[in-house]
């Protein structure tokens, strides 16, 4: 297994490289932003409709148990109707349709080689985040000439924000391990460190991730659910028909980002 260590680059050819690199973070982290926009607008959509749903229930309860005579109880019960009615049609006009750009997420599929990717990401987040913060990226892999069938550029993005997220939740002079392998007939990628949420949130450090979205993946996550500015990892490899996981993580502790990737499509 070859192991591939990145450092802090020489100045040497710098010059050239550099608007390249930067201009492909910012446009790696202007994805993240929509990718979580999008599912914290889905997440707002299920979790409001679960109580409007019982709200509509209990009003057809009372419809059933109030007198119909009773003009104050029929104008209520109207209003909690009315009330439902126009947080539906808020969420169908404005939370259902803003979110419809990256609902259908299209790949544009192509076979591709998997080792040029992987240095290409570790280069990307080397330049853009990991030597500002003093963060060593290392690379695990036997792989040299094998190819997948896949959205290059889809799957790309969110090599680069796994390796992103956890040089944000880095202390200085530690180290992230990406490690990739194929497994039966799938890309296997995990991304290893130990975790600082400190780091994460601390405004005296460089960051290329929202504040927002750093500071929310500090909060305790529910049960199955991934931090909102890992959603593009999620909403990728489901479309690749793969699975994505985030280890639980504690202030000190090695943790975990896997994504996992059919190298076909079906």
């Amino acid at each position: 297994m070859s192991i591939v260590s990145t450092s802090t680059p020489s100045s040497s050819g710098r010059s050239e490289e550099m608007p390249a690199i930067t201009e492909r973070t910012a446009r790696r982290s202007a994805e993240t932003a929509l990718f979580m926009r999008d599912h914290v607008l889905s997440l707002v959509s299920h979790d409001l409709r679960s109580p409007l749903n019982a709200i509509h229930s209990w009003a057809y309860v009372l419809d059933r148990k109030i007198d119909a005579n009773d003009a104050t109880a029929q104008r209520a019960l109207e209003g909690i109707r009315n009330g439902v009615d126009q947080q539906v049609k808020l969420l169908e006009s404005i939370v259902d349709t803003t979110r419809a750009e990256t609902k259908a997420l299209a790949l544009n599929r192509a076979p591709f080689a998997l080792r040029p990717l992987l240095d290409e990401t570790l280069g990307d987040v080397r330049e853009g985040l990991a030597a500002r913060r003093g963060v060593t990226l290392a690379l695990n892999t036997p792989l040299a000439d094998q190819q997948m069938d896949g959205d290059r550029e889809r799957l790309a993005a969110a090599l680069w924000l796994l390796v992103t997220f956890a040089v944000e939740a880095s202390a200085n002079g530690t180290t992230v391990t990406l490690d990739a392998d194929i497994d039966a007939s799938k890309f296997c990628a995990t991304v290893s460190w130990q975790a600082s949420p400190a780091a994460l949130t601390d405004p005296s450090l460089p960051h290329v991730l929202e504040n927002f979205a750093r500071a929310q993946a500090t909060h305790p996550r529910e049960a199955s659910r991934i931090s909102w500015v890992l959603s593009l990892c999620k909403r990728v490899s489901d479309a690749h028909d793969g699975a994505f996981e985030q280890g639980e993580w504690a202030d000190g502790q090695p943790t975990t980002l896997k994504l996992r990737v059919p190298l076909a499509g079906a």
